[in-house]
């Protein structure tokens, strides 16, 4: 139980701290954060949470990575379903926090017109990017960061460099926001996906399809050439 705790927190940080700078903070009249801020919120989020939370439940905050590391033989997969419950959890809850400060606006706040940082494709793309582009950036997308956190918390990255993993991963996300936020506003995490996608509704969760297979597609694939590049460990 504190295993999924941990992931359930982590999940809400990460998706109240990203989804939170991009709706708050993006646009700011004068002195809005941009997608660079966007990015780097992302990314310290993860940052953080992985020393606050890695040594509790791994800090997976993402079905994608439970679901590749899975893959790679470094999780067990009868823990999957209840880490992906978690995630999924902490994503709900996360976002409908944001909703709820939202509408403290003095105009209100319309989730299924503002949008809540859900991600999309077609008309719904920040860049007006279609499906096959966004599925195509999300699987590869999620394939580097598989591949550097698989590779960065290997036994032999964790005896040269002891600790140090955190930092390549966060700033790896950071990079894949830099990115992917024109092409589908990134997702890479389909529970972060989830979360807004349910309070926005209607096109968000009709596309939420794509921001599950894909990353779960770019996950599965970095699990296995990772597996096969490092067999020796």
């Amino acid at each position: 139980m504190r295993k999924l705790a941990a992931e359930l927190i982590g999940t809400f940080v990460l998706v109240f701290g990203g989804c939170g700078a991009a709706v708050f903070s993006a646009a700011f009249p004068s002195v809005g954060i941009g997608l660079l801020g966007v990015a780097l919120a992302f990314g310290l989020t993860v940052l953080g949470c992985a020393y606050a939370l890695g040594p509790v439940s791994g800090c997976h905050l993402n079905p994608a990575v439970t679901i590749g590391l899975a893959t790679a033989k470094r999780f067990e997969w009868r823990d999957v379903p209840s880490y992906i419950a978690a995630q999924v959890i902490g994503a709900l809850i996360a976002a409908g926090v944001l909703v709820f400060l939202l509408k403290g606006q003095p105009q209100g706040y319309d989730a299924s017109v503002g949008g809540l940082a859900a991600n999309g494709f077609g008309d719904h793309s920040p860049g007006k990017y279609g499906m096959l582009q966004g599925f195509v950036a999300e699987t590869v997308l999620t394939f580097i960061f598989l591949t550097v956190i698989i590779g960065a918390t290997s036994p032999k990255a964790t005896r040269t460099a002891a600790g140090f993993a955190g930092i390549p991963i966060g700033l790896t996300l950071t990079l894949i926001h830099l990115i992917g936020i024109p092409i589908t506003n990134v997702s890479v995490n389909p529970a972060r996906s989830t979360g807004p996608a349910v309070f926005v509704g209607g096109w968000a969760i009709e596309q939420l399809w794509l921001f599950w297979v894909a990353p779960i597609l770019g996950a599965v694939l970095a699990g296995l050439v990772s597996s096969w590049m490092q067999a020796d460990e």
